[in-house]
């Protein structure tokens, strides 16, 4: 589409009531990233209420009508999709406009390939538009939806505003807080009132530099006393959200022996089938009764937001012999019903194409929606997990969809841990399945095993047999790229921020090529590595696995303070890591290459040993920890999964979270503290 044009959103498809927006960008440095807003306008062209602003803090209408389904990697970049229920949008809701706005003084003008599409319920793209004009706006209308009569119709926008989000927000009605324009870029938004998140509010939006803090020259707390937070103004619901506590109730058990009684009991599971045919009807049943999730895990699928109800094991006619899906999923709005066929796998078993072809073949002939696949594996952009075709003659589409046990983890803890649910009774539902799901014979941890590919490679390494051009490598670094996606899917559910992986693949780049370009190097270095962006953090986590040394590598890279002595900067850092572990290997990075490096136990007395000899300039400084690799392909105590989670849980305790806690405790001595709230 061109930009300001228009098309009736009836002209494209039978089937418009529920549509998938998606925006993508990309960015040649791999750390390019916005965040999507999404505004419900009256016929004056400004919300309602401040409720109408749908963001990363309030992400989803209490009618369903709007759901933010959040980032999904891409091969350059990230996507951010928007699922939008059309016959659930208010009557007096005349437009909707979806944005989406940069922080920290980035703006438009250094991403790449800016692109919104329209999707209808099957995932089948209608349309697309693209912005090819982006320069210094730091906040961008991609597009809008608007009512004409009974019809809808899509516009595409491609307005900037050089003012951010504060301009963007203030030109539609929003009350935004004037304070926050004096602190960089930072803009305080309305946000729904929910009960914190795991440790302390989400911060304003506003993307932390990539260098280590600096302390404050005046506010001082006493020593180990923390600052009271400030409080995000906004807008009350009028009922909060409901999350787990931040302390366990007392346990009334006489002794640590005694166990709690489970909704949802594992251990006495003995075979595959009794696990998946378990998993199953844990999860649909939680979803259909749990609204928040339900809705969560199937708006991205087309579902409309409506009366959910499950069901397991039903017995469908196809030829000879009937087919049983392992569950069914219908939702009812306005009369009209939503099916989907669910297929399940746990504890590492494949999809078996046979299966899903004939749930396909079925629900088409059936006139349902929809066949989701779920089991441990991680879906990756162009590397299907299975194999089936489509009859193009029907009219009827099918759309195939994945979700694996890690997605469904993620999403419950964001909105138990996180997000919150609507009362105590659903808060306690997410908590049982969840701990279902991580028990160790559910068979729903995630993805599991680095493929038959994982020996005779590591092999191959070892013996300097391994040749460019080898298949088995690129299964490995499909399997490495799996467990990455996993590893942001449990980090982002722990920490509830986005964390995402980092692609630096050129513009225009496909899947296939990029891979096969990481064998390459995989079988010529031996090495496979990967970087992680997670919000909030002051620089990118990176991780390599060295095949050749057995031993695994995660670090970050910190800018020193602009103005600062070396020796100052030194010595800061070493009082900002008091608690890091002893083996930390700290790195000081100067212009042109590296400098000193040394563990932090041996530079700990010695400031002065990580300054360049030569005189040069000191830029920053790289923190890695080291550990041994797993040794087998899987996720057991000695295996190469287990030792990746390990590895990345206790750099990011003992490291980040300490660079994290420090500048947040800087920043809150450096502003004026209001007193919180009554009510």
């Amino acid at each position: 589409m061109a930009k300001g044009s228009n098309v009736g959103l009836a002209a494209l498809s039978d089937d418009t009531g529920s549509v998938i927006v998606s925006l993508r960008w990309s960015s040649a440095a791999g750390d390019g990233d916005a965040d999507v807003s999404v505004l419900l306008l009256d016929g004056n062209g400004k919300v309602r209420t401040d409720a109408d602003f749908f963001f990363y803090n309030n992400p989803a209408a209490a009618d369903g009508s709007v759901q933010l389904l959040g980032k999904t990697p891409t091969d350059s970049g990230s996507e951010d999709r928007i699922s939008l229920d059309l016959t659930a949008v208010p009557r007096d809701v005349e437009r909707i406009v979806v944005a989406a706005s940069r922080y920290g003084g980035s703006c438009f003008g250094e991403l790449d390939d800016l692109r919104v599409t329209l999707a209808d319920r099957s995932g089948e793209a209608l349309l697309g538009f693209s912005i090819t004009d982006a320069g210094v706006e730091s906040a961008f209308i991609f597009s809008e939806l608007y009512r004409r009569g009974e019809e809808w119709k899509f516009r595409a926008v491609g307005q900037g505003y050089e003012t951010g989000l504060a301009g963007l927000a203030t030109d539609f009605g929003i009350d935004i807080d004037a304070e926050g324009e004096d602190e960089g870029d930072a803009v305080e938004v309305p946000a729904v009132e929910q009960v914190p998140k795991a440790d302390e509010p989400r911060p304003p939006a506003v993307e932390s530099p990539a260098a280590f803090p600096t302390e404050a020259a005046s506010g001082a707390q006493p020593v180990g006393v923390e600052p009271t937070p400030k409080r995000v103004p906004g807008p009350r619901t009028a009922k909060k959200k409901v999350t787990l506590p931040k302390v366990a109730k007392k346990s009334l058990a006489e002794n640590d022996s005694w166990r709690p009684a489970r909704l949802f009991p594992a251990p006495s599971l003995k075979s595959d089938k009794e696990r998946e045919l378990r998993a199953t009807s844990v999860l649909l049943s939680v979803m259909a009764e749990v609204p928040e999730l339900g809705r969560r895990l199937t708006a991205a699928f087309g579902a409309p937001a409506g009366r959910m109800q499950s069901f397991t094991e039903v017995t469908l006619p196809h030829g000879d012999t009937p087919k049983r899906p392992d569950g069914v999923i219908r939702v009812e709005r306005a009369g009209k019903l939503w099916t989907a066929l669910v297929e399940t796998k746990t504890n590492g078993n494949p999809l078996k194409s046979d299966q899903v072809q004939n749930y396909m073949d079925i629900a088409a002939r059936r006139g349902y929606e929809a066949v989701i696949t779920l089991s441990n594996d991680v879906a990756l952009e162009g590397s299907p997990l299975v194999d089936v075709r489509t009859d193009g003659r029907r009219k009827h589409k099918v759309a195939l969809w994945h979700l694996s046990w890690a997605e469904v983890a993620h999403q419950a803890q964001m909105l138990i841990r996180h997000e919150g649910v609507g009362n105590a009774a659903h808060a306690w539902l997410l908590q049982e399945l969840l701990h279902y799901l991580q028990h160790e014979n559910s068979g729903c941890h995630g993805f599991q095993n680095m493929g038959p590919a994982w020996v005779p490679v590591r092999n191959g390494i070892d013996a300097e047999t391994l040749c460019q051009g080898d298949h088995r490598a690129v299964e490995v670094v499909e399997s490495w790229e799996r467990l990455i996606r996993q590893v942001c899917l449990r980090l982002g559910g722990e920490l509830g921020q986005k964390a995402l992986p980092v692609q630096r693949a050129k513009r225009g780049t496909d899947p296939h090529s990029r891979r096969a370009v990481l064998a390459d190097r995989l079988c010529d270095e031996g090495r496979l590595t990967a970087e992680l962006r997670i919000d909030g953090t002051p620089g990118v986590l990176a991780i390599t696995a060295d095949l050749r040394t057995a031993r695994l590598r995660t670090s970050i890279e910190i800018q020193a303070p602009d103005g600062s002595y070396p020796l100052t900067s030194a010595k800061r850092l070493i009082r900002l890591l008091a608690e890091a572990p002893a083996d930390l290997h700290v790195e000081t990075l100067v212009e042109g290459g590296n400098g000193p490096r040394g563990t932090l136990e041996r530079l700990r007395p010695e400031p002065a040993d990580m300054l360049p000899k030569d005189g040069a300039r000191m830029t920053g400084f790289r923190l890695s920890l080291f550990k041994g690799m797993g040794a087998t392909r899987g996720s057991a105590e000695s295996g190469f999964i287990r030792s990746v989670d390990e590895s990345v849980d206790r750099f990011y305790a003992s490291v980040v979270a300490q660079l994290i806690s420090f500048e947040r405790r800087q920043v809150s001595r450096s502003q004026p503290v209001e007193p919180a709230a009554v009510g």
